[in-house]
């Protein structure tokens, strides 16, 4: 618990899963292939000597990568806690806190180089040992019947969880069953009773033009890089502004408080910059914020959203919880429409064309929303 506000949402995180990711689900299929298959070929591997070297590479790289990244994420964790002797924050702007990461993130493309080496060994040490197969034929092979049981003879006793373990089918079903039905039990409960579910008053389900801009959100990857969760630390609510609550979730389906900050925090985000912002900050990002390694979304300003394909999404959100009317499910396009028409003005004032339809408008909608239904 002390080490988790320090490490989570930083390249701490990373590590920890890629070490997982790389050594145990790696080295694991890396191990299964050299044994299965010169057996499954009829042959003798290769080169035991390269298969050795091989994982030595995959642990000099995760070596490389995890340390770089644990370091990475320290100094984050650092940096996003520093105050001067004014009781200011250091790095309030995040593009400030950029430069000094980038060694670390040559460090992790290093380490990755060297572990996917050691995999083209691999690769190359199976298909020598392919070249070497012998005959693939299936083998005959004799099976000798035991011979019935004497009269009278009993067989041998066993337990009852042996012979279930005998059968695989029915230990899966039953094992199955065991698991869904404690489950049950405790989620039905939790869903059912409405006093569990935390509400804010003000908190209102997301308009059909914001629906889609946060499927565009999604699609696009930005929940990978921004975490929509405020913790109440000090540093948190003075840089992104008042700790999140629970009842702000209850109709984000799924929701989005992510992993891992690449760029900040993103709960509090509506209405802080006006839509001309959003739209500079998406189609240039180095427009509004120069050190930003923020990949550029002016491709989203040509595509378009279908408003006629709003009204299901409305209909299945309603299916779990989410308090859509007819009247708003069936109006869902006209709505969208008059809100992305709101935008459009706005930006057209300030120099820019862009359609109602686009996902551009869509998105910045979206992000517009973002905190606004708590903000006093």
């Amino acid at each position: 618990k002390s080490v988790n506000p320090q490490s989570h949402y930083t390249n701490w995180t990373i590590a920890h899963v890629h070490a997982g990711g790389l050594g145990w689900n790696g080295f694991m299929t890396f191990g299964i292939l050299y044994w299965l298959l010169p057996r499954l070929w009829r042959t003798e591997l290769h080169s035991v000597k390269l298969a050795t070297t091989h994982f030595w590479f995959g642990i000099l790289g995760i070596g490389i990568y995890v340390l770089s990244m644990w370091a990475n994420g320290i100094t984050e964790g650092l940096m996003w806690k520093e105050f001067n002797a004014d009781g200011q924050l250091v790095y309030a702007a995040w593009d400030e806190m950029i430069p000094a990461l980038n060694p670390t993130y040559w460090a992790r493309a290093v380490g990755g180089s060297v572990y996917i080496t050691g995999f083209l060994l691999m690769f190359w040490n199976l298909w020598k040992t392919w070249q070497t197969r012998g005959d693939l034929k299936d083998p005959v092979i004799e099976v000798t019947i035991p011979e019935p049981k004497a009269q009278g003879e009993k067989e041998a006793k066993t337990s009852w969880h042996r012979r279930l373990e005998g059968r695989p089918l029915a230990f899966t079903l039953w094992t199955t069953l065991a698991v869904a039905a404690g489950g049950m039990f405790e989620l039905i409960p939790s869903m059912a009773i409405k006093s569990n579910v935390p509400t804010i008053e003000s908190v209102r389900p997301y308009t059909p033009l914001e629906l889609a801009g946060r499927d565009i959100y999604i699609s696009e990857g930005c929940v990978n890089c921004h975490s929509q969760m405020v913790r109440p630390f000090r540093e948190e609510v003075l840089r992104y502004g008042d700790y999140a609550k629970a009842g702000e979730y209850v109709y984000d389906h799924p929701f989005l408080w992510g992993s891992r900050r690449i760029g900040p925090d993103l709960l509090r985000v509506g209405g802080k910059y006006p839509n001309l912002w959003h739209y500079n900050h998406l189609e240039n990002p180095r427009s509004t914020s120069p050190a930003s390694l923020m990949p550029e979304y002016d491709h989203l300003i040509e595509q378009t959203v279908d408003f006629d394909g709003i009204a299901p999404k409305m209909e299945a959100l309603s299916a779990v919880g989410v308090p859509y009317g007819e009247i708003a499910i069936s109006g869902a396009s006209g709505m969208a429409g008059e809100q992305a028409k709101y935008i459009v003005d706005e930006l057209e004032a300030n120099g820019v064309t862009v359609a109602p339809n686009s996902k551009m408008v869509a998105l910045i909608a979206y992000l517009q929303r973002l905190g606004t239904d708590v903000k006093e």
